[in-house]
């Protein structure tokens, strides 16, 4: 299985960006659909975007289309979210996800390897 840690949260101002890397490990990351989800206080975990394992299709939710970005860099095992234009209800602790499925990319329970998360704060 493999193995997830996410880097890149921290607490910033509304309006402002950062980007969070999830770097994989343990099984080849090319074989894996990515997602990111994130958790708010007192919330459910919720889906954000997703990516396929080839990076042709993309998915986002609502609230964050047109100011998120998803990418993978299958060399680098890596996948990034460029989050700009943050507004205070986008604070929550983020996780990125994988899953070797290629459809239901929005559903939480496809995926079966998370990783730890990490906490983004915005701050109005």
């Amino acid at each position: 299985q493999v193995q997830l840690v996410e880097s890149g949260g921290g607490l910033v101002q509304a309006g402002d960006s950062l980007r969070l890397s999830c770097a994989a490990s343990g099984r080849t990351f090319s074989s894996y659909a990515m997602g990111w989800f994130r958790q708010a206080p007192g919330k459910e975990r919720e889906f954000v975007t997703a990516i396929s394992r080839s990076g042709g299709s993309i998915y986002y939710a609502d609230s964050v289309k047109g100011r998120f970005t998803i990418s993978r860099d299958n060399a680098k095992n890596t996948v990034y979210l460029q989050m700009n234009s943050l507004k205070p209800e986008d604070t929550a602790v983020y996780y990125c996800a994988a899953t070797p499925t290629a459809a239901m990319l929005t559903i939480r329970r496809v995926y079966d390897a998370w990783g730890q998360g990490t906490q983004v704060t915005v701050s109005s």
